[in-house]
């Protein structure tokens, strides 16, 4: 069996130890940037649908022919997106994990009007308040939310969050969970290679696995 097949196994093995309810759902993202196509096949080939990209012009080169063969995949992408390459995203990409302002909300929303496709969008919520990161701070949150729900029709599924690295994560999913609890908001994207564990004990929908599947990157 190949490694990657190996290691996806292994993942899902330890999330049905860690789900809090048996009916539960965590999809696993295979974050499988700076791998070429053939290193993802074995992925494809065992019927994984999850893949994500932080880089858009990466993905259009990778993707736009992994996605006509294999209709069913899904792209999430999960980097920083500058507003001049939102015409990007879409037909490509089926989420996005890092909505974090108005005004790439807007370029999304007219997007999306122009090709008449829908994208599951989550908020980015900046919860260590940290300068370098992007992302929504906790106290905007629910106007951010209401904006492009209600004014701009997006479909807002779900928040995502990058914990501070020095932190301890638990308190940053647990966070992050409760403020998506109040607002009514079903998914959460969170957790990645090294702490996928707490994550999904925190109530994560949504992992993001790079290393801890492909391996390291050069």
């Amino acid at each position: 069996m190949h490694k990657i097949v190996t290691n996806l196994l292994e993942i899902k093995n330890d999330i049905k130890q860690f789900k809090t309810n048996v009916n539960d759902q965590v999809e696993i993202i295979a974050v499988s940037k700076t791998f070429a196509a053939e290193q993802i096949l074995p992925l494809i080939d065992l019927g994984h649908i999850h893949f994500g990209e932080n880089k858009i012009q990466e993905a259009l080169n990778k993707w736009s022919t992994l996605k006509s063969k294999y209709p069913s995949l899904k792209l999430h992408m999960l980097g920083k997106i500058q507003t001049n390459k939102a015409k990007y995203l879409l037909p490509l990409f089926d989420y996005i994990h890092s909505l974090d302002n108005y005004k790439l909300a807007e370029k999304i929303a007219d997007q999306e009007e122009k090709k008449g496709k829908k994208l599951s969008i989550f908020i980015q919520v900046n919860l260590g308040e940290e300068n370098q990161k992007n992302g929504v701070m906790a106290e905007d949150l629910e106007k951010f939310y209401l904006q492009c729900s209600s004014q701009l029709n997006l479909n807002i599924i779900g928040l995502m969050c990058l914990p501070p690295i020095k932190d301890e994560p638990t308190k940053h999913f647990l966070k992050l969970h409760n403020l998506a609890k109040n607002l009514g908001i079903a998914n959460l994207s969170m957790g990645m290679s090294n702490d996928y564990k707490e994550a999904v004990k925190s109530g994560s929908t949504f992992i993001r696995v790079g290393s801890r599947l492909f391996g390291s990157r050069n």
